[in-house]
């Protein structure tokens, strides 16, 4: 686990189920104790997150409300929906979905989200901590145009923007193995 991200995720309740359960020292090894200092230098995405991010048609996405409730949803796409604008950035065109706008209105209070993006083919993932902000489609069109993804029929309506903080990439113990349709067709065994 990378330091800055378990910097911020480590709060005083977490290092005590730490010490509680056992673990603490190892993870006092790793030298990621404490509280991480979000003013400080964010993590930048490399070559292989990169790459990782551009294959997902999916991820989940976090936010927390103004109440403290925790609120997780599916955003999909095609693949390279999600993408990266620069090193430390991440982009996505909003698509028209059951208009609730929960993960919105969460973001307009709290700007902090969590991702998690999922590779189940290859028992991958990546955690990403971010600041996320949202604007209206009409008012960036040059950013409009970079993040929408040409003949995908549906309706952008907000453009996604995230501050990278950290990331980590997690162990793929307890991962079981699943494949898309278009997975399994192109592995699938042609006959002879």
């Amino acid at each position: 686990m990378s330091t800055r991200y378990l910097g911020i995720a480590t709060t005083a309740s977490v290092a005590a189920a730490q010490e509680h359960y056992g673990s603490a020292a190892q993870w006092e090894r790793i030298g990621a104790r404490g509280h991480a200092d979000e003013t400080g230098q964010s993590q930048r995405l490399g070559p292989s997150e990169t790459a990782f991010i551009r294959a997902r048609d999916g991820f989940y996405l976090a936010s927390v409300s103004e109440t403290g409730w925790p609120y997780v949803q599916y955003r999909g796409g095609p693949a390279g929906f999600l993408t990266t604008v620069d090193a430390s950035t991440l982009g996505f065109a909003d698509f028209r979905g059951n208009r609730q706008y929960i993960t919105t209105g969460n973001v307009r209070a709290n700007d902090r989200v969590s991702l998690f993006l999922m590779d189940y083919a290859h028992r991958q993932r990546l955690k990403i901590f971010g600041h996320m902000r949202i604007i209206d489609a009409t008012d960036d069109p040059v950013l409009a145009k970079k993040l929408t993804v040409p003949d995908y029929p549906a309706r952008v309506e907000r453009l996604v923007l995230i501050a990278v903080e950290a990331f980590d990439w997690n162990c793929p113990q307890h991962i079981t193995p699943r494949f898309t349709q278009a997975e399994l067709e192109r592995w699938r065994i042609q006959p002879k």
